[in-house]
């Protein structure tokens, strides 16, 4: 993963691709290049270069307001960057290339990479007025044009694996926090996505619902091969499922290492310090 923040190097030597991490291996699926973002006078995103590999667990720690958040908004496009560039699997996410030059993408363009693209939020956002099969269905019916007993099929394997196969007819408000959040997990990995975004997936959870929903999780990253970019204040499951965790500050990647070198032995004093208050 390139975090120099820096321009893209494209005549970096054979030694300077020798030395790349183990998590900066195989195929790039998401590339941020001198993305910037601001709201107002403050910058959350600070001209900010990185890469994640298709296949790897990227975990991003960090202070409240670090800019952590705004990096899933910006691939979900819930938000635009003021500056730079994102591509997802190869493709640019909110331009175009036209006559050679890049130019805002029209909203076709935008859903079609989007599809590549699964995130589970905070808050579970399940649709009240569908049953937890519907809930998981809907997508994958309209958008990826599956027929409904394909819909159905994805969904019951889905429900099986994180452990609510018996909930199919209920209604949101008939389940737990906890199952609820389970239900998302499952309605975005229906969509079939290339990368899951997770969004402090536990922190509206009562805690005694936290170590579910973070085993379903740890099972998904020990057992399939899906891309995962995860925001978390949850430091053991950073460690647990991680290739490679990234400490964040002002809109800044300060530091990315594996979770035993960064937990263990940081180079950053600011990430001492951050450790140091949340272990």
């Amino acid at each position: 993963m390139d975090t120099d923040n820096t321009k893209d190097d494209t005549t970096k030597d054979d030694t300077a691709k020798d030395a790349a991490a183990p998590w900066e291996t195989g195929t790039e699926l998401i590339r941020f290049q001198d993305v910037t973002k601001r709201y107002g006078q403050q910058v959350v995103l600070d001209d900010l270069c990185f890469s994640v590999y298709a296949g790897k667990h990227v975990t991003l720690i960090g202070p409240s307001g670090s800019g952590k958040t705004t990096i899933l908004r910006l691939l979900m496009t819930l938000i635009k960057a003021d500056e730079g560039t994102i591509r997802v699997d190869g493709d640019y996410l909110t331009h175009e290339e036209r006559n050679g030059k890049l130019v805002p993408a029209g909203e076709r363009h935008v859903r079609e990479v989007r599809k590549k693209i699964g995130m589970v939020f905070q808050q579970f956002n399940l649709f009240p007025n569908m049953t937890v099969m519907r809930n998981i269905t809907e997508a994958p019916l309209r958008v990826l044009g599956l027929s409904k007993d394909e819909a159905e099929q994805r969904a019951r394997e889905l429900l099986e694996m994180v452990d609510l196969t018996e909930m199919t007819a209920k209604y949101p408000s008939q389940l737990s926090g906890g199952q609820q959040q389970r239900v998302a997990i499952a309605r975005a990995l229906a969509m079939r996505p290339k990368v899951l975004l997770l969004d402090e997936v536990t922190s509206a959870l009562d805690p005694e619902l936290v170590a579910g929903v973070l085993d379903v999780l740890t099972d998904i990253a020990h057992h399939t091969d899906i891309t995962m970019l995860t925001v978390t204040h949850e430091m053991n499951f950073a460690r647990d499922i991680s290739d490679c965790v990234m400490m964040f500050d002002r809109g800044k990647i300060l530091e990315a290492a594996t979770p035993e070198k960064l937990f263990n032995e940081p180079d950053h004093e600011r990430t001492r310090e951050f450790l140091n208050a949340v272990l």
